[in-house]
């Protein structure tokens, strides 16, 4: 079994945590909602806007034996440049305050998820932050196009205002493909734990990301 394969299965119950979170059950539901929508993209934009630095600090601690990665880790800081303007986009197209996001403050639960990929990065070992790229691109692929969809029908949103939904869905089918054959290079019984790591805690504070989101009645 390629290392890619244990990965997802040592991650199953993490990642049923965080998709029986109420309000991603709601949407697949077509319970939706105008405020959800702007807290899940408000939330969004906060661990976003971390990517790339994330990335960044994450390829300035690989070492010698990691050189191989370094070139994934540039081309995914190319890909993942500006999706946080998407979101603020987005939040301006649907109605909300890109402004007041900007300036505001993660929630709890968000500011933890953010806080755990720098520790671990800067205080730990830098590679498991290719199990944070398991949970954020594997939700995606799973969950950001038809979640799209069925958004836009309920709100009657313009396509202005989904463009980070809809085009990180399908910008992930291809970026999950690469991850998989990138994560059955890495061969370190060290690296292949802490990536392991990194992904199910990450499923359990990205859960609690979507359960901080606001269940009121549509």
């Amino acid at each position: 079994m390629s290392f890619y394969q244990q990965l997802v299965m040592a991650t199953e119950a993490e990642r049923h945590y965080l998709l029986s979170a109420p309000a991603i059950v709601a949407c697949q539901q077509g319970q939706v909602t105008l405020p959800r929508y702007l807290a899940f993209l408000t939330q969004a934009y906060y661990h976003v806007r971390n990517t790339v630095p994330l990335l960044m600090a994450c390829g300035s601690r690989l070492g010698e034996a990691h050189r191989w990665l370094q070139d994934a880790v540039a081309d995914y800081i190319d890909e993942e440049k500006g999706h946080d303007l998407w979101i603020l986009n987005d939040i301006a197209a649907a109605g909300g305050d890109r402004h007041a996001v900007a300036q505001g403050q993660p929630h709890l639960s968000t500011e933890l998820m953010v806080s755990y990929a720098w520790d671990s990065i800067t205080r730990g070992n830098p590679v498991s932050f290719f199990g944070m790229v398991l949970v954020l691109e594997g939700t995606s692929v799973n969950l950001a196009t038809p979640m799209a969809a069925l958004i836009q029908q309920q709100l009657g949103l313009p396509d202005s205002a989904m463009t980070y939904l809809t085009s990180h869905g399908s910008l992930d089918q291809d970026h999950i493909r690469f991850f998989a054959a990138l994560m059955d290079k890495v061969t370190d019984a060290d690296d292949q734990a802490a990536i392991v790591h990194m992904a199910r805690v990450m499923f359990r504070l990205y859960g609690d990301v979507f359960r901080s989101l606001p269940m009121e009645v549509q």
